[in-house]
């Protein structure tokens, strides 16, 4: 069995140090295989926020796929926004800003939803969605295939609509019919799973609410994801089902911060069946 972790929006400079030690020692007990920042790492992109970002991501014992979020850019330095808007980001987490992960299990690939020129807004332009299309064709029927990006690609609530990724529509139809099998985000602290339907094949939104940040919603503390893609004839409790082509199941978990305990729970199990050709 493969497991991804994802973490979103911990907006170091605002990070909580209980519960930062807590998502350390959940990676710890869980033994991701990757480890997903579906970015707003930072709060302000100082260098101070991105070491601090870095330390913490040192410490998870995984490989680490980073995308930015509109908050790992310089807010207030707009000549550095204008000219070198991803200086900060890239001394830290690598100068490819749209990293892929690979093994026999998992495809995780990275979008950059961020435009210097945008205060928050993201985007996916044609050519970003048919270089994730290529990439998705390319896939084996064993691989979970993931895209990560920052701003939702699909929300639950009519008011949060204002917060979509723009380009979101042709992305989704596209990346649907060239096999993908979940889009992550971040952005906006809410987590989520959402099945969509209508598509060229059934596609699984699912986004994080923030991770270690104080900047929680009232209705959503600091939490986490957790998928698990291994044999349907593998644990998964009542949840566990068959079927599959590849033989495999995916199970989406959802991990709150309990604030009495100072650990990371698991509130949320949700079993996908991915389609296969």
């Amino acid at each position: 069995m493969s497991v991804l972790l994802q973490i979103s929006d911990t907006h170091f400079g605002t990070e909580q140090p209980l519960v930062v030690e807590a998502v350390v020692a959940l990676a710890a007990q869980q033994r991701p295989d990757v480890v997903v920042l579906s970015g707003d790492i930072t709060q302000r992109a100082r260098p101070a926020q991105f070491r601090a970002a870095k330390a913490f991501v040192d410490r998870l014992g995984a490989p680490v796929l980073a995308v930015p979020g509109n908050h790992d850019i310089a807010l207030f330095d707009l000549w550095a926004r204008l000219t070198r808007p991803y200086a900060r980001y890239t001394r830290v987490f690598g100068a490819n800003l749209e990293p892929v992960f690979s093994s026999p299990d998992l495809l995780v690939i990275g979008v950059n939803t961020t435009r210097a020129w945008r205060h928050k807004h993201g985007e996916v332009s044609t050519a970003q969605i048919d270089r994730v299309a290529t990439l998705l064709t390319a896939a084996s029927p064993q691989q979970l295939r993931v895209v990560v990006v920052h701003q939702p690609a699909a929300v639950p609530q009519a008011e949060e609509r204002y917060n979509l990724l723009r380009g979101h529509h042709a992305a989704l139809q596209v990346w649907s019919a060239a096999g993908a099998d979940l889009v992550l985000g971040g952005h906006i602290h809410l987590p989520y799973a959402l099945a969509l339907d209508g598509l060229a094949r059934r596609l699984w939104v699912l986004q994080a609410g923030t991770a270690v940040s104080s900047r929680t919603r009232p209705e959503a503390p600091n939490s986490v994801n957790i998928l698990r893609w291994g044999a349907a004839s593998s644990a998964a409790g009542d949840q566990a089902q068959t079927g599959s082509e590849a033989g495999k199941y995916c199970v989406i978990e959802q991990w709150d911060f309990a604030r009495h305990d100072q650990v990371f729970v698991r509130t949320a199990v949700t079993p996908v069946m991915p389609e296969r050709a």
